[in-house]
């Protein structure tokens, strides 16, 4: 269990940060940047929270889905934050697993049935929940390209860059079924604005 006493500690003054085994690496190392990534998508899920529950009753599913989402982003963090090869979770090492990645693809497989094919690409808007959605999608986005960068460096657990591709398409097809809703989806114009 995670006690929090003190927020400040000053161990970080030197510009150091420290993983979960107590090894201290740079703040701007690559694996620190792609949990920091990671925490900026999980901010990002939580506006999106905020604006579904301002949304009424109806999105009110989505937004406890999403919260369990937040709730794997921060073991993914502390995936990131724990090196070694062993990618095999114990009761002292939080690692993501293929239940919380298929569980991922089962949602999306649900949402996108009651949906319309896509005819166009999409522009990232619609009602603000869905804008807010589209705002975590590419927050996400983001977080992969980090995890991916630092797995050049490092070893990272393959799954949890997995999960991180699944849940940008999550949140892509979670703000179709929020648009859907609410007048459908903003399609693009190729060269409208010419």
């Amino acid at each position: 269990m995670v006690k929090l006493n003190r927020i400040y500690t000053r161990t970080g003054d030197d510009g150091t940060t420290g993983l979960v085994d107590g090894s201290r690496v740079a703040k701007d190392d690559a694996r620190m940047a792609a949990i920091g990534e990671v925490d900026e998508a999980n901010s990002a899920i939580g506006a999106a929270v905020v604006a579904l529950r301002a949304g009424g009753v109806e999105l009110a599913w989505l937004a406890l889905l999403l919260e369990r989402i937040q709730n794997d982003l921060f073991d993914l963090g502390a995936d990131l934050a724990t090196p070694g090869e062993d990618f095999e979770p114990s009761e002292m090492t939080l690692r993501i697993v293929a239940a919380q990645v298929d569980r991922l693809e089962a949602e999306i497989d649900r949402m996108n049935g009651e949906l319309s094919p896509l005819t166009s690409f999409i522009l990232p808007g619609g009602t603000a929940a869905a804008a807010a959605l589209h705002i975590a999608r590419a927050t996400v986005r983001r977080a992969e390209r980090a995890g991916v960068a630092a797995a050049r460096a490092v070893s990272l657990n393959p799954l949890a860059l997995g999960y991180l591709n699944r849940l940008s398409d999550y949140l892509f097809v979670a703000a179709r079924a929020v648009n859907q809703n609410a007048g459908g989806d903003v399609l693009w114009k190729p060269g409208a604005t010419r």
